[in-house]
């Protein structure tokens, strides 16, 4: 892989979109693996399915996620809160994923 370019990731599909696949399909394997399969399976095809990854800077990614994110699992056997907390930890992992594909690393202040 070449080096990250930031201003490539404007037009992140034409220049990353194998990276970005192999970041959401490491993202879902690490989560599918620790959390409840079919939550995990449905967060990542009605929510991920539609997010944005957006790269912020200083080695920080950010994942832009569709409106009402758990109204998008109607009759799923999962609280809300629940849901939340498995989207939220799903979300900080694919974040990583995508540092740890492109080879950068978030800067702390």
């Amino acid at each position: 892989m070449s080096d990250f370019d930031p201003e490539k990731f404007e037009d992140k599909y034409e220049h990353y979109f194998p990276e970005l696949q192999r970041a959401y399909r490491q993202a879902f394997e690490t989560m599918n693996d620790r959390y409840d399969s079919e939550l995990v399976h449905a967060i990542d095809q009605q929510i991920l399915a539609e997010s944005e990854p957006f790269y912020e800077g200083d080695g920080a990614f950010r994942i832009e996620l569709p409106a009402d994110p758990t109204g998008r699992l109607p009759g799923l056997v999962a609280t809300e809160e629940r849901i939340d907390a498995v989207l939220d930890r799903y979300v900080d992992e694919l974040e990583r994923q995508l540092q740890a594909v492109f080879g950068v690393e978030k800067e702390h202040s």
